[in-house]
């Protein structure tokens, strides 16, 4: 699977204040000879609802170890993300592993129609209006990977006008 390039989209996490959401927590237990023996593993995305959104994964023998050691992974992998008058610039889809994503614009006051770990990763990336389906597996792992694939993929509309050689108000012509 080719990985993009993303250090043009990076973002410092001190530069923003950062809301978190706990995306899946998962139990898993380890059979040894004197028992079983149980840790955790938390999904987690952070973002500052306007642009900013990255994930993390931290696995840990307690719960709460377990989802700040997510956070400061998710901190580290904070990508920018263009927004739109509340919504995406245009139609996308992302994929990872079998996770695929189909995210679509929005009208005013539609919110985000989107299902469980796709729904956070839109929210906390400050993205107000949006169509969004998840069409692959619904591991939450993928969902999320595949949903900030495609927010990754996005151009913002100053961008393809400049690419185009073009204004604005001339790109929402046509």
């Amino acid at each position: 699977m080719a990985k993009k390039n993303t250090t043009a989209n990076r973002v410092k996490p001190a530069e923003t204040e950062l809301k978190e959401k706990l995306v899946a927590l998962n139990r898993v237990a380890k059979v040894t000879k004197g028992g079983r023996t149980f840790s955790f593993s938390a999904i987690v995305v952070v973002g500052d609802g306007k642009g900013a959104v990255g994930h993390g994964l931290g696995k840990a023998r307690d719960v709460s170890e377990a989802i700040s050691k997510a956070m400061d992974s998710a901190k580290k992998n904070l990508v920018r993300v263009p927004l739109y008058k509340g919504t995406i610039p245009h139609e996308q889809k992302g994929k990872y592993g079998a996770g695929k994503v189909l995210i679509k614009p929005a009208a005013d006051g539609t919110g985000v129609i989107a299902g469980g770990a796709m729904r956070a990763v839109l929210e906390i990336a400050g993205v107000h209006n949006v169509l969004a389906k998840s069409q692959g597996s619904s591991n939450p792992h993928n969902v999320v990977k595949a949903t900030i694939d495609a927010l990754v993929k996005l151009k913002s509309p100053q961008e393809t006008a400049r690419q185009r050689g073009i204004s604005l108000e001339k790109l929402f012509q046509g």
